[in-house]
């Protein structure tokens, strides 16, 4: 039995502000082959997963707050925003279900921030059809002024 207390989400939410992506895993599956994937994600302010979409049909995924604020977006093929929602612990939202094929991202709304992710196994990289080339990379000199839109439509 793996036991996940509180300490060690705090101390993957530090190892996240230190990360230059401000981003950090804690995969509790044993290997990226394994068949289903579960995993902790600490992502601090200033960072987002860009949009991609799984077209493999078991690749739907769970997201589930467990501290701070998580932003989740839906997108259109052509990049619009078709939903978003913002997760937080205890608030009027705790999870969404993400079907495969669909364009979604993530934004860190809070310090602190971690969430659970569950999906199928096994880890392949993106394809290049399941990235969304009208989206600039998390890592890109366009990522900033991205994010900061992603980040004000959530708080509208």
């Amino acid at each position: 039995m793996k036991i996940i207390t509180t300490e060690t989400l705090s101390q993957l939410s530090a190892e996240a502000r230190k990360n230059p992506r401000k981003r950090k895993n804690l995969n509790l599956h044993l290997s990226d082959d394994f068949c289903s994937h579960r995993l902790f994600n600490a992502i601090e302010p200033g960072s987002y997963i860009p949009p991609h979409r799984h077209l493999d049909p078991n690749k739907d995924e769970t997201f589930v707050i467990v501290s701070g604020a998580l932003g989740v977006l839906m997108f259109n093929d052509d990049g619009t925003i078709d939903s978003s929602v913002v997760l937080t612990v205890g608030g009027p939202a705790i999870a969404v279900d993400i079907p495969h094929g669909r364009f979604h991202g993530a934004v860190s709304l809070a310090p602190g921030t971690v969430f659970f992710e569950a999906k199928a196994g096994p880890y392949r990289p993106l394809l290049p059809e399941e990235q969304a080339g009208w989206a600039p990379q998390a890592d890109s000199s366009d990522s900033c002024q991205y994010l900061a839109m992603l980040t004000a439509h959530l708080l509208e």
